[in-house]
């Protein structure tokens, strides 16, 4: 329920109260002495749904945007009529559950803090996110998202594109990317020190080797869902007038953890390491302006003027569509990533039966099986390492050549690397007694 109060021009008094009776709307009247071209006050409650379409017919009465209007919560409203108006307003369904272009705006902009505190918060946030992922405590890398002020640019620029406000547009790009940047440098700079100064003294494979860390180097399609998800949330909460902080913990989890990674990456001087999550980051972002926009436009709102319209239309069509191919490129990353892990996780079968087929016919049998996988993206294999059982009182079999072309004749067919490419295959062996 909200609260309305609106400063009625003198020679519309008339006019905005047929208004409001035809809606059968209850109402109070107060006059306005200030001698500033108004003739009074009226205060009037309404349903949540209400609030637009209500404004609008106001406005066709004569209520211009130099006379202020405030909408503010209302916890209770005993009235019959309200209870009829507002009976009215759900059958007719007009606006679903959705809050007011006036207060959607309002609700963006307030997400959206100055550019000092956003930093402020997004740096602090960064710094818990990097201490968590090298500490490789879940624990600590949640409450870096609880801190992340990541959900409000991406609303106000969402909704500034909807509603053709080119001012909070660009604040919340703004913030969005000196935000990423900073972050990054943040990232990096404290993994730098932590490295320096011997606070966390790991060589590059044992960092990367850390499992909160080593999860976001590949992402797959999955955290393009993910994203695609929190994005959807956020406009859906902002529009709904329901609590944001929530689902702006989801935005955060999608953006803030990999982000880290990439700083991490930087302080060990191996960028290469985290393109991955260079990606991610990346594909985020996009996510969540791209699905956010179209629910919001999807969901009616337009600007207030119709002369507008047509140009917020175009507009919001142009950067649907920058988005979207933005998109559709860095996913087909992800695709990538996601057919490299399904033929990894075929290759392992492959080699066990592989080298089960080879030692069917020795005396000896099968140890283990040791994929091992490079560090880039795509974490392609690079080394198989069999370990074979025989008797002590015979020799061991010789089957490292055989191995080693029937492994590479299953290996996957690499995504990055030149054809001739081959398979390192090392074969140990133990003295087993029977």
């Amino acid at each position: 329920m909200r609260l309305v109060q609106v400063l009625v021009p003198t020679g519309k008094r008339n006019s905005v109260l047929q208004t409001l009776e035809s809606e059968g709307i209850d109402y109070a009247i107060s006059e306005e002495t200030s001698g500033r071209g108004f003739a009074a006050v009226v205060t009037f409650p309404l349903p949540k749904t209400a609030v637009e379409p209500v404004l609008e017919q106001l406005r066709e009465a004569g209520i211009e945007r130099d006379a202020y209007t405030v909408v503010t919560n209302a916890e209770t409203v005993v009235s019959k009529r309200f209870d009829q108006l507002q009976e009215k307003y759900d059958e007719s369904d007009r606006n679903g559950d959705r809050i007011a272009r006036e207060e959607l705006a309002s609700a963006a902009e307030s997400l959206a803090p100055s550019m000092r505190t956003f930093l402020t918060m997004t740096i602090i946030s960064v710094l818990v996110a990097t201490a968590g992922l090298l500490l490789d405590s879940p624990a600590v890398v949640v409450g870096s998202m609880v801190i992340a002020p990541l959900m409000g640019p991406a609303m106000a620029a969402s909704v500034g594109t909807v509603v053709d406000d080119d001012e909070l547009f660009v604040r919340g790009v703004r913030l969005q990317a000196v935000g990423g940047v900073a972050a990054m440098a943040t990232g990096a700079l404290f993994a730098f020190f932590l490295k320096t100064t011997g606070a966390v003294p790991l060589s590059e494979a044992e960092v990367f080797a850390i499992p909160e860390i080593n999860e976001r180097l590949a992402p797959d399609m999955l955290a393009l869902v993910i994203a695609l998800g929190a994005g959807a949330a956020g406009a859906l909460s902002l529009s709904s007038g329901v609590s944001t902080a929530l689902v702006g913990v989801m935005i955060a989890a999608a953006l803030v953890p990999p982000t880290a990674v990439v700083g991490i990456g930087l302080a060990w001087g191996s960028p290469e390491s985290v393109v991955g999550s260079a990606i991610l980051v990346l594909v985020n972002f996009l996510s969540i302006n791209f699905v956010a926009i179209a629910v919001l436009w999807q969901q009616g709102y337009r600007p207030e003027r119709w002369f507008r319209r047509s140009n917020a239309r175009r507009t919001t069509l142009i950067r649907v569509a920058s988005l979207g191919i933005g998109l559709l490129v860095l996913s087909s990353f992800l695709g990538a990533v996601t057919y490299s892990t399904y033929q990894n996780a075929g290759f392992q079968a492959d080699a066990q039966d592989v080298v089960g087929d080879v030692l069917a016919e020795e005396n000896a049998r099968l140890l283990s099986v040791d994929v091992t996988y490079g560090t880039g993206p795509l974490q392609e294999p690079t080394e198989v390492v069999v370990t074979i059982g025989y008797d002590p009182w015979t020799d061991p079999p010789r089957v490292t050549d055989e191995l080693r072309t029937r492994i590479n004749e299953v290996a996957p067919q690499s995504l990055t690397l030149w054809a001739d490419d081959r398979i390192d295959v090392e074969v140990r062996y133990v003295a087993v007694s029977s």
